[in-house]
């Protein structure tokens, strides 16, 4: 069982079938169990009723023509379940149930009773049978007992083989739910199912293949025309850019024409970090970066420092550190200091006029916290590509999203959380 998002148990579908069947047994069990006893009885007792007919047609045809009122009594005295009694006023032959006391077992016993009234000799009689019904009640029970325990077999029974049958029946579910699970678009990981005799298995199977190969082409061919885009856009940008600063050079410029260019060259510099950090994307993406080596991180913080503690003048930020000096990680170079560098950026670009950054390394973890707005950001899309928390904000909306991205490709973690009116970034190694 897993566990939603509500923090609900989730069954698995094998269970709630499973669970759906107990309860149609039980219910099954619980009604047919006391209707069978009861046919059972209504059975045995039509059957002691034709036993006791049977006995007084006997009598009748056998035995009442020659006996007279005089031998009813020795009758009565040699013949233990039949007797002949006084008359009891009812002209109709009449069945019930009545407990006798038995001498021979010394117990109160059930009975089935014929009462018959009989003529002897002119002089009417009841004629009295009685069967007794212990064995009869006895074999009811037995026969109950019989049918609920091969009832139960039969359930548990049922149960086993569903459940066998089930598992191997729907591991090909099973083992597709997993590798779609596990699957990751931008890792370019093989997908192989089990192959199925069950048509809605295999037609499960086809659809994911289809899906994962033309999703996969389509993850492909953007990274591939992102990746060629920035490519090709770097040189042109670059002359561009080149000629609005040679032009920023000249003398002739009067006020509103260098106002216009400058803007221009500010909005050129965007452009042109937002090709590079594309650029950087789809190579994490595609896995270029694959160099891994022991790297000190409080050497590359040190060495971004100074510059980046020039960058905060402007916001008269102050810039405290806590660096443990060997905190080794295994990583890429460029990776580790393209996430250096998109730190601190983050947390001067969201600081405010005379704020505070502070930076603590550990053995294990590093944490950047930085003051800002005095409320904590909307963390559901904030590591997205062009996403921003602050709508105001200058930047292209990539930095967190390239810092997620090599934390993710490094197999760390990343959380954010707002406590003492400072934000916090802390990634674990």
């Amino acid at each position: 069982m897993e566990q939603d998002i509500n923090g609900k148990r989730n069954k698995k579908l094998l269970q709630k079938i499973l669970k759906y069947y107990f309860i149609y047994a039980v219910v099954i069990l619980f009604t047919i169990a006391p209707i069978f006893y009861e046919v059972s009885n209504i059975l045995f007792e039509h059957e002691a009723n034709e036993d006791l007919y049977a006995i007084k047609a006997e009598f009748d045809q056998f035995t009442k023509k020659d006996l007279t009122i005089k031998d009813i009594v020795l009758w009565n005295k040699f013949n233990r379940d039949i007797t002949i009694e006084k008359f009891n006023g009812n002209s109709k032959d009449s069945l019930f149930d009545h407990n006798y006391y038995d001498a021979l077992n010394k117990d109160n016993e059930p009975f089935r009773v014929l009462n018959s009234p009989v003529k002897i000799e002119h002089k009417w009689f009841t004629f009295s049978a009685k069967m007794n019904m212990v064995e009869k009640e006895n074999l009811i029970s037995s026969t109950v007992i019989l049918f609920i325990s091969l009832f139960l077999l039969l359930i548990i029974g049922f149960f086993i083989i569903t459940k066998i049958i089930s598992k191997k029946l729907w591991q090909p579910f099973y083992v597709a739910l997993d590798k779609m699970e596990l699957f990751e678009i931008d890792k370019f990981t093989s997908v192989k199912l089990i192959t199925s005799t069950t048509e809605e298995f295999e037609r499960l199977n086809n659809a994911i293949n289809n899906l994962i190969h033309k999703n996969s082409s389509i993850y492909q061919s953007q990274r591939e025309f992102i990746e060629n885009a920035a490519h090709e856009l770097q040189t042109p940008i670059a002359i561009f850019k080149g000629k609005l600063e040679n032009i920023i050079q000249r003398k002739d410029l009067n006020s509103e024409q260098f106002k216009l260019i400058d803007d221009l060259n500010i909005t050129t510099s965007k452009f042109v970090k937002l090709n590079k950090n594309l650029l950087v994307l789809s190579k994490i993406d595609s896995n270029s970066y694959y160099q891994i080596e022991k790297i000190n991180l409080s050497e590359i913080i040190n060495n971004q420092l100074d510059f980046f503690s020039e960058q905060a003048l402007s916001k008269k930020i102050n810039i405290t550190t806590e660096l443990l000096e060997e905190a080794i990680v295994n990583s890429n170079h460029f990776l580790v200091e393209t996430l250096i560098n998109n730190l601190f950026l983050n947390t001067i670009n969201h600081n405010i006029l005379n704020g505070k950054i502070h930076i603590k390394l550990t053995t294990d973890s590093i944490v950047f916290s930085n003051t800002g707005v005095l409320l904590p950001l909307q963390t559901e899309k904030m590591f997205e590509r062009f996403s921003k928390s602050n709508p105001s904000s200058q930047g292209n909306g990539l930095g967190l999203s390239i810092i997620k991205k090599i934390v993710d490709t490094n197999h760390w973690t990343i959380s954010y959380n707002y406590r003492d009116r400072m934000h916090h970034f802390e990634i674990v190694f």
